[in-house]
């Protein structure tokens, strides 16, 4: 049995009061289609009932249902009939889950990534090339060092090196 964590709820919905409009209708889990391509193994409507309900285990420790799974692509905003921003309560939560170093493993090394290069995919000198000998113009990024001075300032440098290990 889940223990419902009152200060949670009252977390997300500080950050988000139109997680109280939700009245459960699934229309944003119709829609959704990471729902569809998982056969309801993802379900908005579901993190939002446990978000309602202050489920923090079940949404940061269990994942169940796993909130990671979002593509963040506004569809269940859109549907919403009660204007509920679902993918801002997700992140609110995404957020809490990286505070307590309860993220999946990709996101660290992603994190990494951007923290040693200024960008989560670098380009390969294949990609280079082949931008080159199309005729396509170089891809500009922000200073390494500034992105750096920024992650440290915020310290995501030091959230992203503790997690995930």
């Amino acid at each position: 049995m889940s223990v419902i964590n009152f200060d949670f709820r009252n977390e997300v919905m500080k950050h988000n009061a139109s997680l109280s409009y939700c009245y459960q209708c699934s229309t944003c889990s119709g829609g959704c289609p990471v729902a569809l391509i998982t056969e309801g193994a993802y379900n908005p409507r579901k993190i939002i009932e446990e978000a309602i309900l202050g489920f923090q285990e079940r949404l940061i420790e269990s994942k169940d249902p796993n909130i990671w799974l979002c593509s963040t692509c506004q569809k269940c905003v859109e549907l919403c009939p009660q204007k509920v921003e679902l993918t801002e309560i997700f992140s609110v939560i995404k957020n809490k889950c990286f505070e307590e170093g309860k993220c999946p493993d990709a996101f660290y090394s992603q994190g990494k990534t951007v923290l040693e290069n200024g960008i989560a995919i670098p380009y390969s000198k294949a990609i280079t090339s082949r931008r080159e000998k199309l005729g396509l113009p170089n891809i500009k990024t922000a200073q390494i060092e500034e992105i750096q001075k920024i992650m440290q300032s915020t310290k995501f440098n030091i959230f992203i090196n503790k997690g995930g290990e």
